[in-house]
């Protein structure tokens, strides 16, 4: 099963962005084709918390209520990368970020950990007051 690596976390200033990329280990196209991708976050003892997902044609992106209006997912299909820009950069989005494909299931809408496959070890995203 492939896996997804995510990169470009970090340490930022309240307020201030962020960008984060995923990418996948090794070199299968079928690991972003035709799945739709999506982030997700995790603070500690929390569950993984849905934030967004981009459809393979990046038509139509869907964002959580907390990312909505701050966040932006994009992705380019050639590349095999997914990215996160992430603005207004708030205290409660100070975290470990994931990626994913998926939904996996039957329901293209899920926003369920458990329809998503291919996790990898995350990315921390810390914000400074």
């Amino acid at each position: 099963q492939a896996q997804f690596v995510e990169s470009g976390g970090g340490l930022v200033q309240l307020g201030g962005f962020l960008t984060l990329t995923c990418t996948a280990s090794g070199s299968s196209v079928r690991t972003f084709s035709p799945f739709a991708m999506a982030w997700f976050r995790q603070a500690p003892v929390k569950e993984r918390e849905f934030v967004g997902r981009i459809p393979f044609a990046a038509v139509s992106v869907y964002y959580s209520e907390s990312a909505k209006g701050r966040f932006t997912i994009s992705r380019d299909n050639v590349k095999n990368k997914v990215q996160q820009q992430m603005n207004n950069l708030q205290p409660e989005d100070a975290t470990v970020y994931y990626c994913a494909k998926g939904p996996m299931g039957t329901s293209c809408s899920s926003t369920l950990k458990d329809q998503y496959e291919g996790w990898g070890q995350g990315n921390q995203v810390t914000v400074s007051s």
